[in-house]
């Protein structure tokens, strides 16, 4: 760990430097939108640019940083609208629709889905990273999975299915665009029946 620099006060480790870059990544995307830099970044850090390359090799990649680490809040929120839904197809229905009705709106991680940057970015939809929070939020929607004959593993595939389903709406929302009820009906007639015969149909 380099000691000079970070305005006087070096971070401890790697990790406590990782999260002061994304903590003042967080607050450039607040003020520039997509439009910061690392320069910004550095700047409000106090060290130099290559410092902050160290950790991020680009722009880019720090944007994802900062996008993933405010998803965390973001899937907090969806959790608490869905709290209550004990129907494994209403759960699934209202958390895809509900992820595409926030997801622009949300200042970071919608920075990820803007015109000219879905292409570059959405393949971080079905990371490792973003399977995981997916996998976490199915778990706390109020819906008994065990008791429907859903494993692990059943899980498991069904997050990555949804964060599928929300990257194809996310690349191309439909001609025209689905909205409220009816994204709902369409998400309920062909998800929804997925969920359903999953259920009846377990993995081995």
């Amino acid at each position: 760990m380099r000691t000079h620099g970070w305005a006087g006060s070096a971070p401890a480790t790697d990790d406590e430097a990782v999260a002061r870059i994304l903590t003042a990544a967080s607050k450039a995307i607040d003020e520039r939108g997509a439009d910061f830099s690392i320069a910004d970044v550095a700047r409000t850090l106090g060290v130099t640019r290559q410092t902050v390359y160290r950790y991020f090799p680009s722009t880019d990649a720090l944007l994802v940083a900062a996008a993933v680490h405010a998803a965390s809040d973001f899937l907090d929120r969806l959790a608490a609208h869905l709290q209550g839904i004990t129907d494994p197809v209403e759960a699934v229905t209202e958390a895809i629709a509900t992820a595409l009705e926030w997801l622009p709106k949300d200042k970071h991680i919608g920075l990820l889905i803007a015109p000219g940057r879905a292409d570059a970015h959405t393949e971080q939809v079905t990371s490792d990273v973003a399977v995981d929070f997916a996998r976490a939020v199915l778990r706390r929607f109020d819906v008994d999975w065990a008791s429907l004959g859903f494993t692990d593993d059943d899980l498991d595939e069904l997050a990555e299915h949804l964060l599928r389903i929300i990257q194809s709406f996310v690349i191309d929302p439909g001609r025209p665009p689905r909205t409220g009820e009816a994204l709902r009906a369409y998400l309920r007639r062909w998800v929804g029946s997925a969920v359903i015969t999953a259920a009846a149909s377990p993995l081995d």
